[in-house]
């Protein structure tokens, strides 16, 4: 949809509401709702702004000490949003909306620490060497018959899946959640986000909806738009899902494998093929890097407390460094042939905000051909098993000490982001420090 659409959809009638949205750095979507015909006279040009504190609040919304960027003694400001109208588009899970993604900017500036912007100078880095990087992220997610206000008033314990059995690949148990399952696919395909399939996984009440790929950057926006669809289709039907990394100790986890592949930007060829179809070079060098570089950036694969609970051995999350072809126990697997030919990294969870994950993969990457990195050798076999391959991080703790000290993760996104980003996972570390769980309770109340 471009504003000439829009303007004909509202003078007929059909959309009366713009969400004007952009992401924290939960990668939640935050923003305002525009009357359409406002939207159309000056918030397209002009845009609007929001208090850039939300660049540093916690889950709850609240302020949190020590960043450089804003704070109480700067008098938390504003910044301005910006929308990038290639992203206007319906919003079809809801009644007479149009939503529009938006860039964050300060005196004329991008907001350096923002995810969108961070994203952004990667793909630029990558043009700057003639090349466009295309991706796509598979999300998995858990579904409950609760509804998201029954959870909370739950506590979140003792939901009901929305199965009673493992539903992978299961046409049977997928059918129990159509109804939910093909509202998204069919809001998504409406909202300018084109849905290749749906299928059950590893889990009772888990299910995984593929998007089409894309230019990595249009990618993400995807990635943010299908988040926000789900959970308001979710809501409105009196369920609720999740996209938690591991919302059960005996269930599987929910990942967002990135599938990732080069582009030349002159001759839309594919720069990962070689001669007689074999992997090129580049190929390598990519692969080499983002391997090399995975420790370095984990916080931005795995964001949260709850992430890390998802690396255990046979459980389909990798837990080691290491990439195959075709093999769903490697951190890296590598998938398709000719022009098809991509790298699948694994290691992401489904609460990765895709604007840094992505950004971290391709930075990565591309340091991984301006330095030549090989990779090392393909791994045949069980990847669990190999206990002498490198292991991703155990907990956000060790993983932001990794990003706070890395050398190249200062070089690749700055000391700007690295400080800022730093200071968000050490909040998320603390908070969860004192905080008192079910666990403790259950463990120790009548036994200690």
């Amino acid at each position: 949809m471009d504003l000439e659409v829009l303007k004909s959809e509202v003078a007929a009638g059909h959309i009366d509401t713009v969400i004007v949205a952009f992401t924290d750095h939960y990668g939640r979507s935050l923003g305002k709702r525009f009357d359409a015909e406002f939207f159309i006279k000056e918030g397209a040009d002009a845009g609007t702004h929001s208090c850039n504190y939300l660049l540093t609040v916690d889950m709850e919304m609240e302020p949190v000490k020590g960043y450089e960027y804003a704070s109480w003694e700067k008098g938390y400001g504003d910044f301005h949003v910006v929308p990038d109208l290639a992203t206007l588009r319906m919003a079809a899970w809801t009644d007479r909306t149009a939503i529009v993604l938006c860039d964050l900017v300060h005196d004329g500036q991008p907001v350096t620490v923002a995810p969108r912007s961070i994203l952004r100078r990667q793909v630029a880095r990558a043009s700057d060497m003639g090349l466009v990087a295309k991706a796509a992220s598979e999300l998995e997610f858990y579904l409950y018959d609760d509804s998201y206000r029954d959870a909370f008033d739950k506590n979140y314990a003792n939901l009901a899946p929305a199965g009673w059995y493992i539903d992978d690949y299961h046409v049977l148990q997928g059918a129990r959640v159509e109804p939910y399952v093909r509202a998204a696919r069919i809001a998504l395909r409406d909202s300018e986000v084109p849905v290749e399939n749906s299928k059950g996984e590893w889990g009772r009440g888990q299910h995984e909806l593929n998007i089409r790929y894309a230019a990595v950057d249009t990618m993400a926006d995807r990635h943010v738009i299908m988040k926000q669809a789900m959970k308001e289709i979710a809501d409105s039907m009196g369920i609720s899902v999740t996209f938690m990394a591991k919302p059960h100790s005996d269930s599987a986890g929910s990942s967002c494998h990135i599938h990732m592949s080069l582009w030349d930007s002159e001759t839309n060829a594919p720069v990962f093929v070689g001669l007689d179809d074999q992997p090129s070079q580049k190929f390598y060098w990519f692969l080499g890097g983002w391997m090399k570089h995975v420790n370095d950036f984990m916080v931005m694969y795995a964001p949260t407390i709850n992430s890390y609970k998802r690396y255990e051995d046979g459980s389909w999350a990798p837990t080691r460094i290491a990439w195959s072809d075709d093999n769903r126990t490697a951190g890296f697997r590598v998938v398709g042939h000719g022009k098809s030919l991509r790298i699948e990294c694994r290691i992401p969870g489904a609460d990765a905000n895709p604007y840094l994950a992505f950004a971290a993969s391709l930075a990565s990457g591309l340091d991984g051909i301006e330095n030549q990195i090989d990779p090392p050798d393909a791994f045949r076999g069980d990847v669990y098993q190999a206990a002498e391959l490198p292991r991703v991080p155990y907990s956000l703790a060790e993983a932001l000490e990794n990003f706070e000290n890395s050398t190249i993760a200062r070089e690749l996104l700055g000391d700007e982001v690295v400080n800022h980003y730093s200071h968000f996972y050490r909040n998320e570390v603390q908070a969860y420090g004192t905080a008192v769980t079910d666990w403790e309770r259950s463990r120790y109340f009548e036994r200690i």
